[in-house]
């Protein structure tokens, strides 16, 4: 795992989703990978932290998700935007060689087992759970949130909406650390996407606070 990523608490993993950002989602079953891009998805719960995600029937991605009961979330940075694009818009099912082709490089986390469940290895809670998590995390992104799947069939088949609780996140200090996102400082090539439609998206803006917020951030 690269030197910049480090956990995040479980209690602050929903402000890695809070700004609304396109998502990866990557799966893996059965010695396959995959990985899309998600536009729709959301932060749901607090505690224990829950995140809710659109899949579409037809992407191959879902399959992994439904025979795992496993996935990861991460934000990817402007400068992915056409890795964004291109997994989006191809499907593993017509194209093996997808991810390659792509440009996606995979990696997992450094976890190790601890007697409450799992941790990161350096001892953080935030880590919980992630080495009984089977599935792949994309390179070069700024946060990434692993999940166990919610089952909720009829959600699932009805809506295509799958809800997944969050077991362990990690972000790129760069641009995430202490519970903050720190786009205005990191540069550019860090700012999260927003898709709109037809390969066009938006990064995010400058930080707006509020005035009644006292000038502070939230802790």
């Amino acid at each position: 795992m690269d030197d910049h990523v480090a956990p995040v608490d479980l209690a602050k993993a929903y402000r890695l989703l809070n700004h609304g950002p396109t998502v990866l989602v990557s799966a893996r079953h059965d010695g396959v990978d995959d990985v899309m891009a998600a536009a729709w998805a959301c932060a749901l719960d607090f505690s224990p932290p829950k995140v809710t995600v659109v899949l579409d029937k037809a992407t191959r991605t879902r399959a992994l998700v439904e025979a795992s009961g496993l996935f990861v979330l991460q934000v990817p940075t402007a400068r992915q935007a056409d890795l964004v694009y291109a997994v989006g818009s191809r499907s593993l099912a017509d194209d093996p060689d997808k991810l390659a082709r792509c440009g996606v490089e995979l990696f997992v986390a450094d976890c190790v087992e601890a007697d409450d469940g799992i941790e990161a290895a350096d001892g953080n809670d935030a880590g919980k759970g992630i080495g009984a998590v089977d599935a792949p995390l994309v390179a070069g992104c700024s946060a990434w949130l692993a999940c166990r799947l919610v089952p909720e069939p009829h959600n699932q088949q009805a809506y295509d909406l799958f809800i997944g609780e969050v077991v362990a996140a990690w972000a790129d200090t760069r641009v995430f650390r202490d519970g903050h996102w720190y786009f205005d400082a990191a540069g550019p090539g860090w700012r999260s996407l927003h898709y709109i439609a037809g390969g066009q998206f938006y990064a995010i803006g400058e930080s707006v606070l509020a005035k009644d917020a006292g000038g502070t951030r939230a802790d």
